[in-house]
């Protein structure tokens, strides 16, 4: 599995947008075959962050991902919308498919 982060900071008049704006690049990416999962997050300390994670099933699926015309467009479209260039982690996580289950948590009964 591919796993990746990434940090995007919002220029302030984008912040109640960003999520709108970019709704087809989401929905297009967790249509694609490789996609294991897509979720956006807003910091709760800063609201102009947020945080994508995203999986991919192998590099072969982030490569299509990348090369993606949808890619090509949701980059276009945040380019106008951040503050500061993104930071990111990918990391390959060999073996992995998806979410575990948390060991030390679970619903109360």
């Amino acid at each position: 599995m591919i796993f990746i982060a990434v940090r995007f900071t919002v220029r302030p008049e984008y912040r109640d947008q960003w999520l709108t704006l970019v709704d087809g690049f989401t929905r297009a990416t967790r249509a694609e075959p490789g996609n294991l999962f897509f979720d956006w997050s807003r910091d709760v300390e800063d609201p102009d962050r947020f945080v994508l994670l995203e999986a991919f099933a192998d590099a072969e699926a982030g490569a299509a991902h990348v090369g993606s015309d949808h890619f090509a467009a949701g980059l276009e479209a945040m380019a106008g919308a951040i503050a500061a260039t993104p930071e990111i982690i990918n990391a390959e996580l060999p073996g992995r498919d998806g979410w575990d289950a948390m060991a030390e948590l679970t619903p109360r009964a």
